[in-house]
């Protein structure tokens, strides 16, 4: 089979904290406060490091559905790009950017994420990616049975908002891309960082969902099966899509640092299996235990299949 280790959240924050001159009218303001009050006694490093440690062994691929940085600091990415150099010294990578990546209008502006981690981003149909100031997207790597499709969800917003957006010209590109006689011979493997099944309440997905779920999800409909892999949302879930050709499983992933009791919540990865016929054979989760040295196999809550 073509394994695939799933990682999430990662919000690695910088060793030497934050330079308040950075901080100060931004959005980071509103994000220091996040992290001094809550996110900083629940993100352990040491766990993170635990997990992708085990993430990048026996796997074929590594993908990463966005929020590497926790306030898209050059510091945060620097040590974020170190972590994932030492898992692709194992394994292949491939990153999407989250909402955190692209926290404040300036990162966006600069290019900053494609700066840091446009080693990950190396596409095998570039042609079809549109150059955004997230980076090329969609990236698509194909890799025997599977075709990894990248796509950015990730803008940014006013404090308090941390709703994404593929927008109308990814969508057109991720609709080509999907449609290439090298990707509809393969099964894709969808990466967006804002899940695009979403069951909390609209005023809610306003402010922190993806605001073009809809359109998103229509782009879909030809695909018969794959799996479309987010995060954002930090906790593991799994359902399935239904679309015109057939069905998806759409899976998210935990934050891969998060000290919780629930082992839904608690740090760790998803792990999958596509056999050599594209069949989607094992969708698992490894959760760490409760010293945080191991990972231990669990199974991921499946919800009622969505229309």
């Amino acid at each position: 089979m073509f394994r695939i280790a799933h990682i999430a959240d990662l919000h690695v924050r910088s060793r030497t904290g934050p330079d308040w001159r950075t901080v100060l009218f931004t959005k980071r303001v509103t994000g220091c406060a996040n992290l001094l009050l809550r996110r900083g006694r629940v993100h352990r490093r040491e766990f993170l490091q635990a997990v992708l440690k085990t993430a990048s062994q026996g796997v074929d691929h590594c993908v990463i559905t966005g929020d590497l940085a926790n306030l898209a600091l050059e510091s945060e990415f620097a040590e974020a790009e170190s972590l994932l150099d030492g898992v692709a010294r194992t394994v292949e990578v491939t990153v999407v950017p989250g909402n955190h990546d692209l926290y404040v209008p300036p990162v966006f502006r600069e290019r900053r994420f494609p700066g840091h981690f446009g080693r990950f981003l190396r596409s095998d149909l570039p042609a079809l990616a549109r150059d955004l100031p997230a980076g090329p997207y969609p990236c698509v790597k194909l890799r025997g049975p599977v075709a990894i499709i990248g796509v950015s969800s990730a803008v940014p917003r006013p404090p308090f908002v941390a709703a994404g957006s593929v927008g109308a010209e990814q969508l057109a590109a991720l609709t080509a891309v999907l449609a290439h006689p090298a990707v509809a011979a393969r099964t894709p493997v969808i990466l967006i960082h804002h899940p695009p099944i979403d069951r909390r309440c609209r005023l809610v997905r306003l402010r922190d969902g993806l605001r073009d779920d809809a359109a998103f999800q229509g782009a879909l409909q030809p695909v018969a099966r794959g799996l479309v892999l987010s995060g954002h949302l930090h906790v593991r879930v799994r359902c399935r899509m239904r679309t015109t050709a057939g069905s998806l499983d759409v899976v998210t992933a935990s934050g891969a640092a998060l000290d919780h009791a629930d082992r839904t919540v608690r740090a760790g990865f998803n792990r999958y299996g596509i056999g050599d016929d594209g069949e989607i054979r094992t969708i698992e989760a490894y959760v760490l235990d409760e010293p945080g040295r191991a990972c231990e196999r669990t199974a991921i809550p499946e919800r009622p299949a969505c229309a």
